[in-house]
């Protein structure tokens, strides 16, 4: 355990102080570990790539603005307080038109673009 994840056990954590730290977007930040889960910060706008994650489930949490969800049938859209779980396997891509904050929980070393790479691929366990 790094120094930044044993501090985060045992304090509060701010989720909005924490956003205002970074402004990159599709560039998740951790917050927090459990065991070997990860709670990352991510700003989102425009859109993503198409990818899974073959070995995890993903979960987002809209913590401001408005996100959509696309599977190849259907698309799941997401405000503020909703969360929705993202089954391992299944292709998804998210998008936000406007400026969208979120938690994501999942397992550290989860590449951001999963299986696809590319120029949006992010820097693993990068905490605030």
């Amino acid at each position: 355990m790094n120094d930044a994840s044993a501090q985060a056990k045992s304090k509060a954590i701010n989720l909005a102080a924490k956003l205002a730290q970074f402004g990159q977007h599709w560039s998740p930040r951790v917050v927090a570990q459990m065991n070997d889960v990860q709670f990352k910060l991510v700003k989102m706008q425009g859109e993503f790539v198409w990818h899974s994650h073959e070995d995890t489930d993903e979960v987002f949490i809209v913590v401001k603005g408005r996100m959509e969800i696309g599977y190849r049938d259907h698309d799941v859209v997401l405000g503020e307080g909703e969360m929705c779980v993202i089954p391992r396997g299944v292709e998804h891509i998210t998008r936000a038109s406007e400026e969208c904050h979120a938690l994501i929980i999942e397992p550290a070393g989860v590449v951001n673009t999963g299986d696809a790479g590319g120029e949006l691929t992010a820097r693993n366990d990068v905490w605030i």
